[in-house]
């Protein structure tokens, strides 16, 4: 890697937990169960919490109590509360639970898009285009995710230009974020940096997140490769929780208590207190029904 700026003073942790982190489990989960998770998230300091998705209760089972969870979290001041849309039905949902900000979610792979939603890249960005102006016109922020940024698992290497490609569109569609993702769990540092440069060199560095999953144990090295590239937020699950179907055994997406145990060892500012996540997780873990992946976690023993 070439010279690389100092690490950055501060981060954001998006944490997707209970989206991304629960979307995928068999057990279900108590909707007063996902509330007190979203609940101790918020006491824990995080500042953006995906709390849900408004998609098909036939697609997305886990997802069926949308509109329970988003009402009935408590909402404080200063952090931001968003929700997965993947059409205008669902933006029409989250702006009806007084969500002021939401996410799309697009592939850099052809073949993960028509399989996850049936649509190609092109006609998902233009569905995506009318959902980001129809969430302007109403006040909401979007976010973009851009799958399988860093490899996918019908079509093996996605190159970088591509990826930078199409993170340009999302940009000029409106969203104010693009979240480059490792959707099972492939990346390397080397290559993060080499994602990130490709796709900084098209767009502003500012613009762009990280969301990595953990499923070959390389997330917390290429959160470091993305910081010293210039990234300043990152996506994480209270637990290690989620994870892809199209990623057997995949161990999840990147832990948030190992995320912030690793960021404050190095200096790095994030705002959350490490023991409010482990609580958080520990709220959630019994209706999960196995032990969450987490290493820092982990290491904390059993609940007292």
């Amino acid at each position: 890697m070439g010279a690389r700026a100092p690490l950055p003073s501060r981060v954001t942790i998006v944490e997707v937990g209970p989206r991304d982190g629960l979307q995928n489990e068999a057990a279900r989960i108590p909707t007063a169960v996902k509330i007190a998770f979203v609940d101790a998230l918020t006491d824990a300091g995080l500042p953006v919490i995906e709390a849900t998705a408004f998609v098909s209760p036939r697609w997305v089972p886990q997802m069926a109590d949308a509109i329970e969870v988003a009402g009935g979290i408590q909402r404080r001041k200063g952090t931001r509360y968003t929700a997965l849309v993947p059409n205008m039905r669902g933006l029409q949902a989250a702006m009806d639970a007084g969500l002021m900000e939401v996410a799309v979610f697009a592939a850099a792979s052809e073949t993960f898009s028509r399989r996850n939603i049936n649509r190609s890249i092109d006609e998902s960005l233009d569905l995506y285009a009318e959902v980001v102006r129809a969430a302007q016109a109403g006040g909401l922020r979007v976010r973009g995710y851009l799958s399988t940024a860093f490899g996918c698992p019908f079509e093996g290497t996605v190159p970088a230009e591509r990826v930078a490609a199409l993170t340009a569109r999302l940009l000029e569609l409106g969203v104010f974020e693009v979240a480059l993702s490792d959707t099972i769990g492939v990346a390397t540092p080397r290559q993060v940096d080499e994602v990130v440069e490709a796709v900084a060199s098209r767009v502003p560095r500012e613009r762009l997140a990280l969301h990595l999953h953990d499923t070959r144990g390389t997330a917390l090295a290429n959160v470091y490769a993305g910081l010293l590239a210039g990234i300043t937020v990152f996506d994480s699950s209270a637990g290690g929780l989620g994870g892809c179907p199209y990623a057997p055994g995949a161990a999840g997406n990147l832990a948030t208590e190992d995320l912030v145990y690793m960021l404050h060892g190095l200096g790095v500012e994030t705002g959350v207190d490490l023991d409010g996540v482990v609580r958080a997780s520990r709220v959630v873990a019994p209706a999960v029904g196995h032990p969450l992946p987490s290493r820092y976690l982990q290491s904390c023993g059993p609940a007292s």
